[in-house]
């Protein structure tokens, strides 16, 4: 990079804070902390733990936001300041060039913290895979996406909580529903939204023949107390059944695992992950009202069907991953490919994420 290259750059990153700046109104931010402030100092705030729970969620958002915002600007200011100061300073230009992948990376993530500050982005997420058709082959994809999943999460500090889980009848999972709990973890997972395909040469083929399998993936917000879904008792089925995971003897000795299929869209939900039955209907209801909130809000964004009514194979995939004869793995909405296969079926997927996330608000914009 020379000098030129160099003030280009930061002329470009400047543009970008000044546009991130109209979008997040810092000066706007700023006053409602002002007012967060004199709200807390009131005596009966906190009489209302309720309110006062969202209020301090959104203090934290804001706070977070204008961190990242405002350590983004300073360094783009403090650098322009330099590059004018070191014109003629060989060395102080080569320590801001070495310096300028950082800039870039703090410009990165006041986007992407822009990009989920949507109304549930800082939700939980609620995710199920199902393989598609195929048999093991697809039960295993099902399985090595679980896996991809939940090794992202211990890379990002996110739990995961087991709510259903079906094993195979040779290899990988019939089924799995889990929660992930972070920061921003819908936000992120959203992107995850649909059929993932598999090209690769089969374990389970006695030549090692290539095959191509699917699986779906399905993610919803996991929904605050205050949104409430109304769900009429005529329209779902309640069906109990003995669990076949993991909780000890017990579980598997009684019928505490809950099925619910709402009939006028089709969708079933299942949970298994408490000894108590009570419990698992109340967990299974709230993932099924998470998932007709997100049909909703899909018919509310003129979106063209759903993920559960969308055909799990050709045709209708957002990323391929293939293994063999070649190594890549592609998604087709930000149309960007990837080399580095085993790492992102390792859980490093958060350059995936957010080149979907970019990619979707350069489309909106447009």
């Amino acid at each position: 990079m020379d000098s030129y290259e160099y003030g280009e750059l930061l002329k470009s990153l400047k543009i970008k804070i000044e546009n991130i700046q109209k979008i997040i109104k810092p000066e706007e931010l700023h006053k409602r902390l002002q007012d967060i402030a004199l709200l807390e100092q009131d005596v009966n705030f906190w009489n209302d733990a309720k309110k006062a729970g969202e209020i301090g969620k959104e203090k934290s958002q804001i706070e977070r936001m204008l961190q990242t915002y405002e350590g983004a600007k300073n360094s783009i200011d403090d650098a322009m300041e330099l590059f004018e100061l070191s014109q003629n300073d060989e060395e102080a230009l080569e320590l801001l060039f070495a310096e300028s992948e950082m800039l870039e990376k703090s410009i990165k993530s006041v986007e992407i913290a822009v990009m989920l500050s949507g109304e549930h982005d800082n939700a939980n997420a609620i995710v199920t895979i199902q393989p598609g058709a195929g048999g093991t082959e697809s039960q295993d994809w099902g399985s090595i996406l679980y896996r991809m999943y939940l090794r992202w999460c211990e890379r990002r500090g996110y739990k995961a909580e087991i709510l259903d889980y079906q094993d195979g009848e040779e290899a990988g999972i019939k089924g799995v529903a889990f929660l992930i709990k972070g920061e921003n973890a819908y936000g992120y997972m959203k992107t995850e939204n649909g059929v993932h395909r598999l090209v690769r040469n089969s374990p389970f083929d006695a030549n090692a023949k290539r095959h191509t399998s699917f699986a779906s993936v399905q993610v919803s917000p996991e929904l605050d107390d205050n949104i409430e879904i109304d769900i009429e008792e005529k329209d779902i089925r309640i069906d109990t059944y003995r669990a076949s995971g993991a909780g000890g003897q017990h579980v598997n000795k009684t019928e505490s695992a809950i099925r619910i299929t709402h009939i006028p869209t089709g969708i079933v939900v299942q949970c298994q992950n408490d000894r108590s039955q009570h419990k698992n209907k109340a967990t299974a209801l709230k993932m099924l009202q998470s998932k007709l909130y997100e049909i909703e809000r899909e018919k509310q964004n003129n979106s063209v069907g759903s993920q559960e009514k969308s055909e799990i194979g050709w045709g209708h995939q957002i990323r391929s991953y293939v293994l063999s004869p070649y190594q890549q793995v592609k998604d087709n909405r930000s149309n960007i490919a990837y080399s580095n296969v085993d790492s992102i079926l390792d859980g490093d997927i958060d350059s995936i994420i957010e080149g979907v996330l970019i990619s979707k608000n350069s489309i909106e914009r447009s």
